[in-house]
């Protein structure tokens, strides 16, 4: 009798702590367990779920769709300007835009040579300023070096060595300058010099990040964690966009050159 009634006399207390641990989804801890003890754990869980949550964030595989980073500049512009970041990004890519219309074109005009540079003795200048050029035919290009006539032997080498494939004839002041008919062969060849002016392009992209990145690194000690990691995300979003990007005028000028 005496022990059935320890029994029913301790039975409250437990049912409480039953009742407290199913409200609160917590585990039950021992009767042993000091307040002090249930406390930590009690505010423990709430840590630890959002750790996991983090983690699984940033564990995400490969292929699976990723919430897109999104961080007001205003707020990091002590760490980095990402405005500025994304300025040296599209610049790279304008630049891979000039490349392909001023070098990669099958179309025959005067403007294939305003881009030649020519060494002088008075320095480096584009054609078009030493010379006149004009077009007398789809397959011919005339340029005039009546005012620079002592830059003739320096533009002819210059035309040569574009690596245009064109074979200049020199007479007098004149440069002329015979146009090849576009065969499929030179076609494959220009695709081919636009895919290696893509990966040129995306090593100056890789160099932007890495620039950002570096940055990055100076406030380790100074900005947490979650911070930088979020900053390092946004900066990685921005360069596969531009990457992809670059893919698609790829895409588009290959498409143009071998018809």
């Amino acid at each position: 009798m005496a022990t059935a009634l320890r029994c029913l006399r301790h039975l409250p207390a437990l049912l409480c702590r039953s009742s407290l641990a199913a409200t609160r989804a917590l585990p039950q801890a021992p009767v042993c367990c000091p307040a002090l003890l249930l406390d930590g754990c009690r505010h423990g869980v709430p840590q630890l779920l959002l750790a996991r949550q983090l983690a699984t964030k940033k564990a995400k595989g490969k292929g699976q769709s990723q919430a897109k980073v999104n961080i007001s500049a205003a707020l990091v512009e002590d760490i980095i300007s990402l405005d500025e970041t994304n300025e040296d990004m599209q610049a790279v890519i304008e630049a891979l835009k000039e490349d392909f219309s001023r070098n990669l074109s099958v179309r025959t005009s005067p403007g294939i040579l305003d881009h030649i540079t020519v060494m002088t003795k008075d320095g480096k200048f584009p054609l078009n300023q030493l010379g006149q050029i004009s077009q007398k035919s789809p397959q011919l290009i005339i340029v005039n070096m009546t005012d620079f006539p002592e830059s003739t032997a320096a533009a002819t080498k210059a035309i040569r060595e574009s690596g245009m494939n064109l074979n200049p004839e020199v007479d007098g002041t004149i440069i002329r300058v015979p146009v090849p008919k576009v065969t499929r062969e030179h076609r494959e060849s220009l695709a081919k010099l636009a895919k290696q002016s893509t990966n040129k392009s995306k090593e100056a992209l890789r160099k932007v990040r890495s620039k950002s990145i570096n940055q990055l690194k100076k406030f380790k000690n100074k900005v947490s964690e979650d911070t930088l990691w979020l900053l390092e995300k946004q900066i990685q979003q921005m360069t596969d966009s531009a990457a992809a990007e670059m893919d698609k005028l790829l895409a588009a000028k290959t498409k143009e050159l071998l018809g």
